[in-house]
């Protein structure tokens, strides 16, 4: 079997909700994202996906994605990994990005990166890591994470260069899958939110 990454994004919190770069700053799910977290975990759980009794499951330490990850029904089974920690904005933690091109006008994290932060290059090097561990084994993958790492994630798994992000958004409590067409790297579905009401 080839294997997958399922990625999936954390819930809604305050600051995703009003369009402010969460990176380390440990902000928490919101109710909306605490009853989105329920409703991917149902979906998991359900065929297709059958609770995918084989796949490894990660997450990241932060806990709006440990908590995402709980609430779906993959807690037990998740290792926390520093590796899929959302992207280090430095300088830009908790600025939208009008106030950061208030600053800076034309700045795009995918080629600028951020000041006291992490460069694309740094991020790539964490997506490829990701990317590497899971094609390791045959087995598929569960991704708990962020928005900008998962997409960094995306991008690299295509073997795209990490700026390919850009063009591929993700919603919170977004599901996506990794996966192949004919032997090589695909996007299976992208920010897929069929499971959320509207």
């Amino acid at each position: 079997m080839a294997p997958r990454i399922l990625l999936a994004r954390h819930g809604q919190t305050r600051w995703s909700l009003s369009g402010k770069h969460t990176g380390r700053t440990d902000v928490p799910l919101l109710e909306e994202g605490r009853r989105g977290a329920k409703l991917l975990g149902e979906r998991l759980h359900r065929a297709p996906f059958d609770g995918l009794p084989g796949a490894e499951v990660r997450t990241s330490p932060l806990s709006r994605a440990r908590e995402t990850c709980e609430l779906a029904g993959f807690g037990e089974r998740a290792r926390p990994w520093d590796t899929l920690m959302e992207w280090d904005y430095g300088a830009y933690e908790g600025m939208t990005p009008q106030e950061i091109q208030a600053v800076r006008p034309g700045w795009l994290i995918w080629r600028d990166g951020v000041p006291q932060g992490e460069s694309p290059a740094e991020v790539t090097a964490r997506a490829d890591e990701v990317v590497s561990w899971a094609r390791s084994a045959d087995r598929d993958v569960l991704l708990f994470a962020h928005g900008h790492i998962l997409r960094a994630i995306g991008a690299r798994w295509l073997g795209l260069p990490v700026d390919f992000a850009a063009r591929i958004r993700l919603h919170p409590t977004s599901l996506s899958v990794l996966g192949w067409a004919y032997g090589e790297p695909a996007i299976e579905s992208w920010n897929d939110l069929g499971h959320l009401p509207g």
